[in-house]
């Protein structure tokens, strides 16, 4: 069996760009919205819907042919919710004020429509490696537009990225600072994630007719 195949590669590859979670099929909006003020808490639910989403599409793959239909969401909802409650208890344990930082919004991971529906669309009539290679993918797809939107946003917002100043410091007014540059406290609020965002699905449209002709036919 080829691991590796065109079509294996095109699992990982899709979600990157030309059916992005987010900005495709405009999936896992909320979290986009809630978390990505600063850089790191967007990285830290990256990660945690990397492994929720790789690791939940393969045990519903390997559940597959036992799941009876009708209390198939109740069994998708058991495994998500098993991988976020070890996700926030491994949080609690190692970074703690992340935790408290992001809050219900971890739990919230529960009712990620990206997860739900990766469940039902792909793993659910698919063999584990493709899963797997499925929920990366989306996952990947689904941490390029946090990682990016929490970068605009803290780096606009706060002069900083990862907490390092970047700009100058501002109190001392060094840097571009020191010529009247002054933070955008506006990027910190919810509705610049979604403007953001929108920028985003506009450029990729811009570079992408076909995206444009799909999405209206």
């Amino acid at each position: 069996m080829d691991f590796l195949s065109k079509k294996h590669k095109a699992l990982v590859a899709d979600p990157l760009n030309d059916n992005n979670p987010i900005t495709v099929q405009v999936l896992g909006i909320c979290s986009a919205l809630a978390v990505t003020a600063q850089l790191m808490p967007s990285i830290v639910m990256s990660v945690a819907v990397l492994f929720v989403l790789g690791m939940g599409n393969v045990v519903i793959s390997l559940l597959r042919n036992v799941i009876p239909s009708k209390i198939r969401i109740i069994v998708q909802l058991i495994v998500v919710a098993a991988l976020v409650i070890i996700v926030d208890q491994v949080l609690k344990a190692f970074a703690f004020e992340l935790s408290k930082q992001l809050s219900v919004f971890i739990g919230l991971i529960i009712t990620n429509c990206i997860i739900m529906g990766r469940f039902e669309a792909f793993a659910l009539g698919n063999k584990p490696w493709p899963s797997f290679l499925d929920g990366i993918g989306n996952a990947l797809g689904y941490a390029i537009i946090l990682v990016i939107v929490g970068a605009v946003r803290e780096l606009l917002g706060s002069g900083t990225l990862l907490g390092f100043q970047i700009f100058g410091d501002p109190i001392a007014k060094t840097g571009l600072y020191s010529i009247g540059y002054e933070n955008n406290g506006f990027m910190l609020l919810a509705p610049m994630a979604l403007i953001t965002i929108g920028i985003i699905i506009w450029v990729q449209r811009a570079k992408n007719k076909e995206l444009i002709e799909e999405h209206s036919a």
